[in-house]
């Protein structure tokens, strides 16, 4: 649900389509990750404390039912902690039934916080936070301009953790190009590995209109991986990936060239099992394919 007119297009997860989506703030505060096209062209700005009452007003007015709200844009929580804090406290007034409040997150947004204010944003109802990883290799980061380390995402997944609000990171599958593929699926199920978050779930690297990325392959710079590579890489990041609390593990999103869903590690080998027949069905799909839908 959306009832909002600011500028810009609006994202929110695929399993927030039954959540509220409440623009605190408009675009991304970092908005340089070379593959993505969600907020460019879009001006970061923090929407002031009074344009954002009167949006809870109308809230309450409009969609007074609402159960669930997804605090967008990219990054919500650069919003100091004391400002998040009466803003949950007034959507809860406003919003009689509201049970649950999400949002993206971004490791360096984490990283500003104390534990104490992680779980003071928890004890107010913030219950999910959704975390794009990408890659758990430092030059595969470094090379999609993602601005931050491996290790500062961890750090910053592991607080998340700590204050007990749930952690779902994705990943993105294809994002080394064929020359880093090995490193970007064993670095990154290293990551998860040491996360150990509530959820993971993989996307396909797209290309986007207007990305740097895009143009890097459209200029033989950056060499796209096949289906086939593709389900290659899941299969090395699955099978690398040693977490010790039960996590879900989804891969249900529209760029995916399988649907997989499971709990590890006790469904390791079913999912691997269904990889296996994943890579039978596109052996033959060795050339890459340009997926150029939006996120």
């Amino acid at each position: 649900m959306y009832f909002d007119d600011a500028e810009g297009i609006v994202f929110r997860p695929p399993y927030e389509a039954d959540s509220l989506v409440f623009r605190v703030t408009i675009g991304c505060s970092h908005n340089k990750c070379t593959f993505c096209g969600m907020y460019r062209g879009v001006r970061f700005r923090i929407r002031s404390m009074e344009e954002i009452s009167a949006l809870i007003k109308r809230a309450a007015r409009y969609c007074p039912h609402a159960r669930g709200i997804f605090l967008g844009d990219g990054d919500a929580l650069v919003l100091p902690t004391k400002n998040l804090l009466e803003i949950m406290r007034q959507l809860h007034e406003a919003l009689p039934k509201l049970s649950r409040i999400t949002s993206y997150s971004y490791a360096r947004d984490i990283l500003r916080k104390t534990p104490e204010e992680l779980k003071a944003l928890k004890d107010a109802g913030l219950k999910r936070l959704y975390m794009g990883i990408e890659s758990g290799d430092d030059e595969v980061l470094i090379e999609v301009q993602k601005g931050v380390t491996a290790q500062q995402t961890i750090d910053a997944c592991k607080k998340v953790a700590a204050s007990g609000i749930e952690l779902w990171n994705m990943f993105i599958l294809g994002l080394g190009g064929k020359e880093k593929s090995q490193q970007h699926a064993i670095n990154t199920a290293r990551m998860l590995s040491a996360i150990n978050p509530t959820i993971i779930s993989s996307m396909t690297f797209m290309l986007q209109e207007g990305t740097p990325l895009r143009e890097a392959v459209e200029k033989n710079e950056f060499h796209l991986l096949s289906p086939y590579e593709i389900i290659q890489e899941l299969k090395q990041i699955v099978e690398n990936i040693d977490v010790k609390v039960p996590c879900r593990f989804v891969s249900a999103h529209a760029s995916n060239f399988l649907k997989l869903m499971g709990t590890l590690p006790q469904d390791k080998q079913e999912i691997l099992n269904m990889i296996d027949q994943g890579l039978e069905y596109y052996k033959n799909q060795t050339t890459p394919i340009y997926n150029d839908e939006t996120y």
